[in-house]
Formats: C-alpha cells, sequence, structure tokens
C-alpha cells in the first residue's frame, strides 16, 4: 500500500466548495493541495498552494498536473474518466476512472446496484419518444424523466403525471439519452457515506436524515430516527458492496429513500458529499480528514458523534447574507464558500449545529 506522508503535495480535480474543505483538511495534516480546474478560480483557491487552469481533455497539462503532485483525487464526478485514466499513467490517483464510469450514467448506475441486490425504483432507458412511452407502459405514468448523463440538485430532471406528459417532458431534458424512473413512496431521504482505506478497510458515519426543497438539499439530521436507523444496515451492506467492487479509496455517498420496503437507492456520488458536512463539527473525524487519510493511505480517523445531536443547513443564494444573524448565536458553526455571487439556487455556504 502506498503512503503518502504529511509534507506531500495533494492534487485536487476541481475547485468548488468541495475542493475548498478538502484543501482545509489537508493543510490541517500538514499536506500542501494544487488545484487542476478548467476556471481561472473558485472557492478553493483562497486555501490551496497552487492553482493549474487546464482543461480535463488536455493530455499534456493532465501529465505535467499529475507529475507535479503526489496523489490526485476528485471532488466532484462530471470529468471525463479518460482524464482520469490520463493522471493514472503519470502518478497516483484515488478513487479511480471506474467509479466515475458508474456514477456518471445513471442507467448504468441503476444496473449496476440491482445487480449488486441492491432495491432500486422501477426504470427504463429512454432514447427517443417511442421509447419514453414504451417505458411509460413500463415503469408507470407517475416517474422522473432524467437525463442519464450530467445534472445535480435536480437540473436535467422532468416529472410526469399522466401519459400525456411525455411530449412535454421529452422536451424538457432537452430530448436527449435518458432514464424513466417510477416514483417510490417513501417516508424519509438519507445517505449512507462511508471511507474505504487502500487496505480495504471501511467506516461509516451515522445516516442523517435528509430533507430536500426544489430538489436542493436543505437540512442533514443525525441521529435520523428510528425508521432510517432501522433499515441502515441494510443500505450499508449494500454500499460496502458497491465500494468494494469498485476497489474504492476514498470517501464514497450513497442516497436512499427509507420506504416500506426497506431502503431503496437513489444514487451515489463517488466524492464527499453535502450530507456529510456536519460531519466537519459533528463527528470525531469529518468526511473530508478521512478522505485526504484514506487517499493519503494513512490510518483511518473515528467517525463516531461529537455530539448527542447535530444539525447541518445549506445557504442557498441571499441566504448567506444572513451572517450576522447566524453568528449572533454562539452555537452556530458558520461555513461560507467564498463564492462572489448569490444566484437562486447556488449553495454558498452552511451552517452546523450541535447538542451537547
Amino acid at each position: 500500500m502506498t503512503t503518502i506522508a504529511p509534507g506531500a503535495t495533494i492534487g485536487i480535480f476541481g475547485g468548488g466548495q468541495l475542493g475548498r474543505m478538502i484543501a482545509l483538511a489537508a493543510a490541517q495534516l500538514g499536506y500542501r493541495t494544487h488545484i487542476y480546474a478548467p476556471e481561472a478560480s473558485g472557492p478553493a483557491a483562497d486555501v490551496s498552494a497552487s492553482w493549474t487552469r487546464g482543461e480535463y481533455a488536455d493530455v499534456e497539462a493532465l501529465a505535467a498536473f499529475a507529475t507535479s503532485v503526489d496523489v490526485v483525487t476528485y471532488e466532484f464526478e462530471n470529468i471525463d474518466p479518460a482524464a482520469v485514466e490520463v493522471l493514472a499513467t503519470h502518478g497516483l490517483v484515488r478513487p479511480g476512472a471506474q467509479a466515475l464510469r458508474v456514477a456518471q450514467d445513471r442507467l448504468a448506475e441503476k444496473r449496476f446496484v440491482a445487480a449488486l441486490g441492491g432495491l432500486t425504483a422501477p426504470f427504463a432507458p429512454v432514447e427517443d419518444l417511442d421509447d419514453l412511452e414504451q417505458a411509460i407502459e413500463q415503469v408507470g405514468s407517475r416517474a422522473i424523466l432524467k437525463t442519464n448523463r450530467m445534472g445535480y440538485d435536480g437540473k436535467g430532471q422532468a416529472r410526469l403525471n399522466e401519459p400525456g406528459d411525455a411530449v412535454g417532458a421529452w422536451n424538457a431534458i432537452g430530448r436527449q439519452s435518458a432514464i424513466l424512473e417510477g416514483f417510490v413512496t417513501f417516508a424519509e431521504e438519507f445517505s449512507v457515506i462511508l471511507v474505504r482505506g487502500a487496505d480495504g478497510m471501511i467506516h461509516f458515519w451515522d445516516s442523517a436524515a435528509n430533507v430536500h426543497v426544489n430538489g436542493i438539499l436543505a437540512t442533514s439530521t443525525t441521529p435520523a430516527g428510528a425508521l432510517i436507523e432501522g433499515q441502515m444496515e441494510q443500505a450499508r451492506a449494500l454500499a460496502k458492496q458497491v465500494a468494494d467492487a469498485l476497489d474504492y479509496v476514498g470517501v464514497l455517498t450513497l442516497e436512499f429513500f427509507a420506504s416500506a420496503d426497506g431502503p431503496v437507492f437513489n444514487e451515489m456520488a463517488p466524492r464527499v458529499h453535502n450530507s456529510g458536512h456536519w460531519t466537519i463539527e459533528g463527528a470525531v473525524t469529518s468526511q473530508f480528514e478521512n478522505h485526504v487519510r484514506a487517499i493519503s493511505g494513512l490510518p483511518l480517523g473515528d467517525t463516531g458523534l461529537a455530539a448527542v445531536r447535530v444539525e447541518m443547513t445549506n445557504l442557498i443564494g441571499d441566504d448567506a447574507d444572513r451572517w450576522q444573524a447566524i453568528l449572533s448565536d454562539p452555537a452556530n458553526h458558520l461555513h461560507l464558500y467564498g463564492k462572489h455571487e448569490a444566484r437562486p439556487g447556488r449553495k454558498m455556504g452552511h451552517v452546523t449545529r450541535l447538542t451537547l
């Protein structure tokens, strides 16, 4: 197992808020960070030693970046796996490209999890309007049409309530390769967040109950309550299967619906995750620190709760302008991401509140 000692440089694909928080955790452990992104700057720029502006298809720039750092990781999954493979020929990349391939393709993702025995929503592939009409017959008219690739926080999706909604939904997603997912009757939503070391050791954080508003995560609260805790063991078993099958190294997130039939898999993210931001103050070791530990080959930290109750609230758009009121309560832990423009639907920061 390759160990990257403190003092080395960690390369991060992407310079958003997740890259920022990875960089902060890396600095705590004595690492420098070097960002590679197509943008000139971003939230991670404020806390990283270096920033390389380059396209993900620029093979020469990727090679130069890989040789300038000691290990590479990524903060989001919408990266061409070919770019990760280029990096891997010049250095160490954790996690690998296979996790991206699965997570980027919603149809492949559902089939991958179903093959492992996981319960998913009924689904069918859609390549054209005729496919969509057949898919409606298969999974039902109350469904969600999602682009097969890209899209997050509710983007690239259209809801159907009856067969007559097919044309409008198809046009709404840009008439592109898609998957139709039947509605799942559920009571709550939750995440399973794990960290897997290079030696195969896996630690889980407590699962938080997630509440979404307009397709964007609003709050994550732990402990999650009896329903979710009763389904956590089964969900964790599936998450472990996924991580082992991918030979995954780092933090991995699987999102679930808590239903009468048990945990229904929704989607996975091969990275640190918004629903795990509570772990910065609320766990003995945060998801960001353990991600750095895992990709560097260090021993993993304790993932236990550091409080009786923890609630994380996202600050969306101009919610971040309430910083003074938020800080007037000494129990609040405020995280602002350094974004210069507060747009509707944009994550500007989060607040964590602990009950000790």
